[in-house]
């Protein structure tokens, strides 16, 4: 609460020093305060902090304690009114919370008054709202006794009888409560002793006197402390120290005319003003007759206020009389002789009152705006008006303007009512300025002013109006649920609850399924988000509408239509349509292959979309990469030169597939290539791929081997020409009720799904197997027809079925167009 190590010290001479860090102790074992307590009764909120708070320190949460959102506030410009409390709180809009702007001095600020408090009224617009806040003010034990001397010198005949009092002095402590004054102290106490009396006003002093006789001739001179201590903790203290000078005797005390004395003084009067005059007599003669006059037990604040003669005993005006701090003085005066006598009496000096304060409008409860259906007699505001001034000076007269539809009455002693009187036309006049004057009855009166902007407001005869009539947004796929997309909104030109929007989702369907399990609106800012995490592949966009309600009695509302577009993420690698990986297969490259030979085509397809679809390949690994290249824009793979007797007959060729996303995905398949110019050399070669071994069957078995197969594939073809009829079939009819995205497939002809090119040419081949496969060769086919391909994304084994159909639909005896 204090900077570390800055230490403060008070009082005056030998007074004892205290620290900020005593103080710090002070909070952390002794006190627990609840440094926002809030109050909320008849529209008033009451906080409690402790004095001697460092700047910024936190006083109340006064949004979170009246309900109000923090954005409320801020939109509404809420600030504090009060003449003299905006100097030490401060209001953090930012935050709804109230914060120590300056220190705050308890003692400074209400000096014994107590409970000490500040009050303010913190104000909104739109709608306008008023509440009253009060901020007690908590004493801290920062203040230690203090005596108004360091030093009380007195002289003490040593013909005085125990029990004569000599001294009536005390300590003033500006804390108030535990923190104040609480007893004293004498040390030592072998002539002398104490009494602790409580004055009328609550303060405590301290009278002392004589214990046991006193003897010159032993001891001429004494020094005594006088220590006084508070209830704060840690506990304070200030000394004075008493010198006693012991004197022969002197047999005559001076005497008062007048026990107590009465004055009166008019407030605000002149420096050096006359209150009154004591006078006291000594029946001794020469020095021991001397009387002279002195202040005691009196505060520091009388010593600024008042001045006493010591010679003559007149008391004069030293500083500024305020009634309102306090309207009566009680002043103890003493009369001492040259010999130690002494005697006091009282002076009570009364304050008049003088017509010197202003009345003071405080506005209570303000409604603002008013329907303009307000019926005659309908409250508006409700006013309080103080006079700090006393009698005639503080009764007040409050009136309003003229030429308004409202009236004023007074219902509580300074309270008033301000009414509706008459019908309110808010076409006609939608605010009206109202001022309150009030006037005391003083000589001269005093008057002030207030005046407060009231509106009418309409009724509900307007619908919300979006900003846009249509609405667009985008979401990349794969978003987080609950991601806020965008906001829509909407505008009211009424007022209060009736321009209070609501916005909700209109229900519809997508798909099926409700938008709503899709898309939520918040129902006061309008801000969109999306319920679900979204797959491109599956829906790429939404349309759904959003109503915007007011809150008018009945209700009023409108739709806006918002489209919301899925964006492409490319989180699909790409797909290996050919050659496929769950048979084993090898491309035929004869050996007469010219530079440039078509040896085969990779083709992939990746069901993203935009960049995130073009397709490049390359070549990863390859037993001979002398003799292969492939394309890096269509996938062929091409012989780059010619094939010669030292090339090994089995090759095998790595190509990588990548999409252009970012980051980018891939795919590699193994393709299989025989340098052979018979079928039953790639027989050979095919089954060497397959199980990787060397077999020396001859010639015979490969024949029967060869006619079984013929036979087995003849009849195959026969099933799986009726199987894929019915499955066909049966797709088309899927088709129509799947929700997976659809990629079209060109057999003969493949495209890229996304238009960019990938695959550009179109090939046909002919295979024609006869026993004599060194006749086979390769003839180019006319395009067949158009045919689409749906796939699953989570498969990686996309047309797997087609090309097995298509492969067993071979015939050794006949040819087979097979179709890349």
């Amino acid at each position: 609460m204090f900077r570390s190590g800055l230490r403060l010290t008070r009082g005056r001479g030998g007074q004892n020093a205290f620290s900020i860090t005593r103080i710090v102790h002070l909070f952390q074992n002794q006190l627990i305060l609840v440094l926002c307590l809030a109050e909320i009764a008849f529209g008033q909120i009451r906080y409690s902090v402790p004095e001697e708070m460092k700047r910024g320190s936190f006083v109340g949460n006064i949004a979170q304690d009246l309900g109000i959102d923090p954005k409320r506030m801020k939109s509404g410009s809420a600030r504090i009114v009060s003449s003299d409390s905006s100097e030490y709180i401060e209001l953090h809009l930012d935050k709804g919370i109230l914060v120590v702007r300056e220190r705050i001095d308890r003692e400074q600020l209400c000096g014994q008054t107590t409970p000490c408090s500040l009050s303010f009224e913190v104000i909104m617009s739109n709608p306008m709202q008023l509440h009253s806040v009060v901020v007690e003010i908590l004493d801290v034990n920062d203040n230690a006794p203090l005596f108004t001397e360091n030093e009380i010198k007195l002289e003490i005949s040593e013909s005085a009888l125990p029990g004569t009092l000599f001294l009536q002095e005390s300590a003033t402590d500006p804390d108030v409560g535990i923190n104040a004054l609480q007893s004293y102290s004498l040390n030592p106490t072998t002539h002398f002793n104490i009494k602790i009396q409580t004055s009328p006003d609550g303060s405590k002093y301290v009278e002392m006197f004589l214990r046991a006789p006193l003897d010159r001739e032993k001891e001429d001179s004494l020094v005594l402390t006088l220590t006084a201590v508070d209830g704060g903790e840690p506990q304070r203290s200030g000394t004075v120290r008493i010198s006693i000078l012991v004197l022969d005797a002197n047999d005559n005390v001076p005497v008062f005319t007048q026990s107590v004395y009465k004055a009166d003084v008019m407030e605000n009067a002149p420096k050096g003003t006359l209150v009154t005059a004591v006078s006291a007599a000594d029946a001794d003669d020469g020095l021991y007759g001397h009387v002279t006059y002195h202040f005691a037990r009196i505060s520091s604040e009388i010593v600024e206020l008042f001045a006493l003669d010591e010679t003559n005993g007149e008391i004069t005006v030293r500083g500024v009389i305020d009634y309102e701090k306090n309207k009566h003085y009680e002043l103890s005066i003493q009369a001492k002789d040259q010999g130690g006598h002494m005697d006091s009496t009282k002076l009570i000096i009364d304050v008049t009152d003088v017509n010197d304060n202003t009345p003071v409008i405080a506005l209570t409860s303000f409604s603002s705006p008013i329907s303009e259906d307000s019926v005659s007699g309908t409250t508006v505001a409700i006013i309080n008006v103080k006079d700090p001034d006393s009698g005639i000076n503080g009764q007040i007269d409050c009136s309003i303007n003229k030429h308004v539809p409202f009236t004023i009455k007074s219902t509580l002693k300074n309270y008033y009512t301000l009414l509706t009187e008459g019908p309110l036309d808010r076409e006609r006049n939608g605010e009206y300025n109202i001022t309150f004057t009030a006037v005391d009855k003083g000589t001269p009166p005093l008057s002030s002013n207030k005046t407060v902007t009231l509106k009418i407001s309409d009724v509900n005869d307007n619908a919300p109006v979006f900003e846009r009539s249509f609405y667009t947004a985008r979401v990349m796929e794969n978003n987080v649920p609950g991601l806020s997309v965008f906001s829509v909104q909407a505008r009211d030109s009424d007022c209060n609850q009736n321009a209070r929007i609501s916005y909700l989702v209109v229900d519809s369907e997508v798909g099926g399924i409700p938008v709503s399990s899709y898309f939520s609106v918040n129902s006061e800012n309008g801000v969109i988000h999306a319920l679900r995490s979204f797959d491109y592949e599956k829906i790429k966009a939404f349309q759904f509408r959003v109503k915007a309600q007011d809150g008018g009695s009945p209700p009023l509302s409108s739709n806006v239509t918002v489209k919301i577009f899925i964006q492409d993420q490319n989180d699909n690698a790409p797909q290996i349509l050919y050659p496929v990986q769950t048979t084993v297969s090898a491309e035929i490259v004869p050996p007469s292959a010219e530079v440039g030979y078509l040896v085969t085509k990779v083709v992939a397809v990746d069901v993203d979309a935009g960049q995130n679809a073009w397709l490049s390949y390359k070549l990863l690994k390859a037993t001979d990469r002398a003799l292969f290249e492939v394309g890096p824009q269509n996938g062929e793979i091409r012989t780059l030169r010619q094939v010669t007797d030292k090339d090994a007959v089995k090759q095998r060729l790595t190509v990588v597939v990548e999409d252009n996303g970012q980051p980018s995905l891939s795919a590699t398949v193994n393709v299989n290539v025989a340098l052979a110019d018979s079928f039953p050399e790639m027989l050979s070669e095919f089954s060497d791929f397959t199980h990787d071994k060397n077999y020396n069957d001859n010639l015979t078995f490969y024949l029967v081997m060869a006619l079984a197969v013929v036979s087995f594939l003849f009849i195959s073809s026969l099933v799986v020409i009726i199987s894929v009829k019915i499955y066909r079939w049966r797709q088309s009819r899927i088709f129509y009720q799947s929700n997976l995205p659809i990629i079209p497939y060109y057999p003969p002809r493949y495209a890229d799904a996304g238009g960019t090119g990938t695959l550009q040419h179109v090939y046909n081949y002919e295979v024609c197997r006869t026993t004599d496969s060194r006749k086979s060769d390769c003839t180019f086919m006319r395009p067949c027809s158009q045919s689409v391909l749906m796939l699953d994304p989570s498969s990686t084994e996309t047309m797997q079925h087609v090309q097995k159909e298509e492969h067993l639909l071979g015939d050794s005896d006949s040819s087979a167009e097979v179709r890349l």
